[in-house]
Formats: C-alpha cells, structure tokens, sequence
C-alpha cells in the first residue's frame, strides 16, 4: 500500500484541519496553525505508515501548532498609546460564527480541544486521549462538560424564544 499524493491528503482533510484550528484558536489564528500543520505534515509525510490514519495524524499536529500559537500568544506583549479598534469579525470567508467562538473561547483547553476534536474533527475519543495525553474516558468526560457547558453559555443566546430545541 502506499501513500496518496501529498496534494490529495490536504484537499480531503484541509477543511476539517481548519475548523479544528478554528475552534482551538479562534478565526484570527487558524489559517496560521493550519498553515502550520500542512508544512510540518508535508515534510513528515514521506515517512508516514501507509496504514497509518491521516486525519488523526492531522489533528495531532493541528493540536500541536496550536498549543504553540497559544503559548506564543500568551507571552506577547503589545506596547501601545491608544486601544486600538476591536477588529471585526464581519465579512470573514465562510460561515464562522462568533458567537460560539466567543463561548468556546471561554471553555478550558482541554474541554474545547475535546470538544474541537471530536464534534469538528469526528475523531474517536481514543484519538482525542492520545493527542491530549490523557484517557479515552478523561478526553470523553472533557468533551462532555464542554458540551454541557456550551448548553449553557452558547444555546440560550443562540435558540429562539418559544423553541424547544
């Protein structure tokens, strides 16, 4: 068995890498982190098993890329006079939706990785627990809380009044 050409690898999985950079660090940083993931990956990809699972494999990476932007994020500091304008997030390509953003963003990682992985990436909890470093049960029970937490921060502002959803 060998490996599909490098090209056919990123247009199959580009837009489930994407919406997991998305969800993991948001819209102003995700074309980094899979940008990111497609350079580290092609340069990996010659050496990979060809039975090897590609999407988890991905996602693996994805998760490391932007574990790095975080961090980087996380230690900038930007001198400035004046607060500059809140960027805007109208007129982004595709349909992101800021809101649940806004309320992923306030999940803790490893609940919203859980959360990105599984119901954005479809990766099986087994997959999530190696990438996180953790259990299927601990990657299961993180996905679940963000979930109910999401139930909580995210639905009511987003379901309309006198539906039942």
């Amino acid at each position: 068995m060998s490996l599909k050409p490098f090209e056919e690898v990123v247009a199959e999985h580009g837009s489930v890498v994407l919406r997991v950079c998305r969800a993991v660090v948001g819209p102003v940083d995700a074309e980094d982190a899979w940008s990111e993931t497609f350079i580290a990956a092609m340069r990996a990809y010659p050496e990979l098993d060809p039975g090897a699972n590609i999407e988890a494999w991905l996602v693996t990476i994805a998760h490391r890329k932007a574990i790095d932007i975080i961090r980087v994020r996380g230690r900038l500091a930007i001198p400035t006079d004046e607060v500059p304008e809140l960027p805007t997030r109208i007129g982004l390509p595709g349909s992101w939706d800021h809101e649940l953003w806004d309320a992923l963003e306030q999940l803790p990682f490893k609940q919203r990785a859980a959360v990105a992985y599984h119901f954005l990436g479809g990766l099986p909890y087994a997959d999530i627990a190696e990438i996180l470093g953790n259990t299927p049960t601990a990657a299961r029970k993180a996905g679940s809380d963000g979930i109910a937490a999401l139930r909580k921060t995210y639905l009511p502002k987003t379901v309309p009044e006198g539906s039942h959803a």
